[in-house]
């Protein structure tokens, strides 16, 4: 009896953990928890933390709740001007409701990959469809990743899935006509190139003409100004000599400065003799008559 009853209360010590252990759900953090009851989901838990369910009525089954990155396999895409292109990109994705995940795509993430990969091909050959190939080229880095991105808008919303970001890795022509695609490109840039400094030149040659009629016409003005003050000098020079021989007093000083200046002015070349008449004014200075 006494053997019996610790048999039958091991077995009700096993039943009781064997029944909390069905009672039990432990959710992580990266993770979102399914309670199910006969097959239909009832609830989710998305609190990380420990609850409880119906033990052998109830189960559960986890759907990942972190950020997926999926590298969505090389493609070739067609651009506006019919050029061939080689997509390699791969795209930031989660789970946005675990419930719509599971009933759709039975909770495996390679069914959601593929519907990702079919739908971001899809909006990519859209987008690139609209560009010429080196539109494509000077925007792939930015522009031409928010377009995809946009393009694909709510087409996973169905599936629970939201797609967070498209980036492109790589998006590059066959190496077949790759050279005189960059050849072209140059070609382009050199013309434009060109035409910016055409334009410059132009300017600067218009600045340089309106510098030089500046310059002629500043010229011009100080060359009269110049004369004006010449003649005004030379005015007040007459003046001052008519003032002079007006006044009896100065008239022989200033006759005799003159006469010097004059004999001075006619030494010249190494000539150093003088020859002058009696009746030359400057002889009757130097003699004084």
């Amino acid at each position: 009896m006494k053997q019996a009853g610790k048999a039958a209360g091991f077995l009700i010590a096993v039943m009781i953990v064997v029944v909390l252990g069905a009672s039990l759900v432990i959710t992580y953090p990266n993770e979102y928890k399914l309670i199910r009851q006969f097959g239909e989901i009832i609830r989710v838990v998305d609190t990380p933390g420990v609850s409880l369910k119906i033990p052998f009525v109830q189960t559960s089954s986890s759907v990942p709740k972190e950020l997926q990155i999926y590298d969505i396999p090389k493609s070739d895409v067609i651009t506006k001007d019919k050029k061939s292109m080689i997509a390699d990109a791969f795209v930031l994705w989660k789970i946005s409701d675990p419930v719509l995940f599971t009933r759709h795509l039975n909770g495996q993430v390679a069914q959601a990959q593929s519907r990702i990969s079919a739908s971001v091909f899809s909006s990519m050959k859209s987008v690139i469809s609209n560009m010429d190939q080196a539109e494509i080229i000077e925007n792939r880095n930015g522009k031409l990743a928010l377009d995809i991105s946009s393009n694909i808008g709510s087409s996973l919303d169905e599936y629970g899935i939201q797609v967070l970001a498209v980036e492109t890795k790589s998006l590059d022509m066959p190496d077949d006509n790759k050279q005189a695609v960059y050849d072209r490109m140059i070609s382009e840039r050199n013309n434009i190139a060109a035409s910016y400094t055409a334009q410059g030149n132009s300017s600067a040659q218009k600045i340089k003409n309106d510098t030089t009629k500046e310059v002629s016409v500043m010229k011009s003005g100080a060359q009269a100004e110049a004369e004006k003050i010449k003649a005004e000098g030379e005015a007040q020079y007459m003046q001052i000599l008519s003032n002079a021989y007006n006044d009896a007093s100065k008239a022989d000083f200033y006759n005799f400065v003159r006469s010097l200046d004059a004999a001075k002015s006619s030494l010249k070349n190494g000539n150093n003799t003088l020859i002058l008449d009696k009746s030359s004014p400057i002889t009757q200075i130097f003699y004084g008559y």
